[in-house]
């Protein structure tokens, strides 16, 4: 039976990490990729300045780590780079992936992550990463990691056999944030520019993933412009939007729970990728007039025409 090595994992551990142990306890020989410790490796603390993965769920952490930094100083250096792409909430096992590399849990022998765990973080960060001009890097090529039969650590928020399995949000390239409805006038030019504008109330469903999950207030959509859609498309093609671009609703929500938005963008194939948003509130006077004013406003390029 294998044990964990100096401290327990923190108490407040994460479920991944318990399956992990359990999975531990009832796996016999190590194989290939659970190979037995080197020697030279050693337990220490995860510092607070690791950002990356501190308070992971475990405290400690093997040093040299599984990408062969040989140093703490270095593997906190080497792991600040990856911070910028998890604020791009990417994929919501990206941390436990990363910090199963960078900052191996303190046991017994060495466990890596799984190769579907590798697979799946690839394919919903490799593209955002693409969008600055980097390439996933050969280190984290996912054929290197085992094969899910090994003992690795798994995906955490997807089930490949779950009928009710979410669709993993996705960051997009470009950013959206709330605007400042400076003048009325801004604000029609916007929506002019724009290939659809809608009213809606955004609800969050919980708090307690890293990236929640939202919902539209069916109710509450007011269609302003469809441009190339059908108004009966637009709640469906938003929910899609809410599902999937988690960086842009994350802004545009701002910590809050419930909220009115005009939101405008471009639709893109299959999908709708707002470009500006601005929250419905009292203040918000010039939002409120160029609204009521939307009604009769007609756009140069399309002057005696439909939006």
């Amino acid at each position: 039976m294998v044990t964990a090595h100096r401290r327990h994992p923190s108490r407040s551990g994460s479920p991944w990490l318990l399956g992990l142990l359990v999975r531990l306890l009832l796996w016999g020989s190590p194989g290939a990729w659970a190979s037995y410790l080197r020697r030279s490796s050693s337990c220490t603390p995860i510092p607070h300045h690791m950002a990356l993965c501190y308070d992971i769920g475990y405290s400690e952490m093997r040093i040299p780590n599984l990408l062969e930094h040989e140093t703490m100083p270095e593997a906190i250096q080497q792991s600040s780079s990856w911070l910028p792409l998890l604020a791009r909430e990417c994929h919501p096992d990206a941390r436990i992936f990363l910090c199963s590399l960078f900052a191996p849990i303190c046991l017994d022998r060495l466990i890596y992550p799984c190769r579907s765990l590798c697979e799946a973080v690839k394919r919903s960060c490799a593209p955002v990463m693409a969008c600055y001009g980097y390439p996933w890097p050969e280190i984290l090529n996912c054929s290197k990691f085992p094969a899910d039969h090994e003992l690795c650590i798994a995906a955490v928020s997807t089930d490949e056999n779950s009928s009710s399995r979410r669709t993993v949000p996705r960051a997009s390239c470009k950013d959206c944030e709330l605007e400042e409805a400076s003048t009325a006038r801004e604000i029609l030019e916007n929506l002019c520019a724009n290939d659809f504008a809608v009213k809606i109330r955004i609800l969050r469903k919980n708090t307690t993933t890293t990236i929640s999950d939202f919902d539209l207030d069916p109710s509450k959509v007011e269609v302003l412009k469809h441009g190339p859609l059908l108004r009966t498309e637009i709640p469906v093609r938003l929910q899609q939007w809410l599902d999937i671009d988690a960086t842009c609703v994350h802004n545009i929500m701002r910590g809050t729970h419930a909220g009115v938005f005009v939101v405008s963008g471009e639709v893109q194939s299959d999908k709708v990728v707002v470009n500006k948003a601005y929250a419905w509130q009292k203040k918000n006077r010039n939002l409120h007039q160029a609204v009521r004013r939307w009604k009769h406003h007609r756009c140069p390029e399309q002057a005696g025409r439909k939006v």
